[in-house]
């Protein structure tokens, strides 16, 4: 039992993210930004790694395989299945994963701010951007226009 715990790596580094080794393969994948269920099994049969084992337990070729398949992800699937269908300034279409994820959103709503269109304003103010009902949900602070009858 002691010799099963010893072999097995706790923090497994794909895509500048380190990853659970105690969770299975698919699962733990899903712990890199912009990387999915579906995603993550795609990724698994395209390194021909099973995904149900412990990644942390995987030998050090098949984390590489895992690496090069991340790596190379947007170039492995169809334009449409990919998380940045056509980029505002090249006009490509691209999976970003990790970081680059986090900051290409944050370019894109200082782009909406900047060019001052509805949902850049929404943004600005910390409204809800996607059109919801905003007169009970959505409240913060104290509440509005609820009082109760004194008994």
């Amino acid at each position: 039992m002691a010799q099963e715990e010893e072999d097995i790596k706790y923090f497994v580094r794909v895509s500048n993210t380190d990853l659970d080794g105690t969770k299975s393969v698919r699962v733990a994948l899903t712990g890199i930004p912009g990387v999915g269920r579906h995603t993550s099994g795609i990724i698994t049969r395209r390194a021909a790694v099973n995904e149900h084992e412990l990644l942390g337990r995987l030998p050090d070729g098949d984390v590489d395989r895992i690496r090069d398949v991340v790596t190379d992800y947007g170039a492995l699937i169809p334009a449409w299945m990919r998380n940045r269908i056509k980029d505002v300034y090249t006009g490509e279409s691209k999976h970003i994963l990790g970081s680059d994820l986090a900051m290409t959103n944050d370019e894109d709503v200082n782009l909406l701010r900047k060019i001052r269109c509805y949902r850049g304003i929404r943004h600005e103010t910390g409204q809800k951007v996607r059109g919801q009902r905003t007169k009970s949900t959505g409240r913060t602070g104290t509440t509005v226009g609820v009082k109760r009858k004194k008994d």
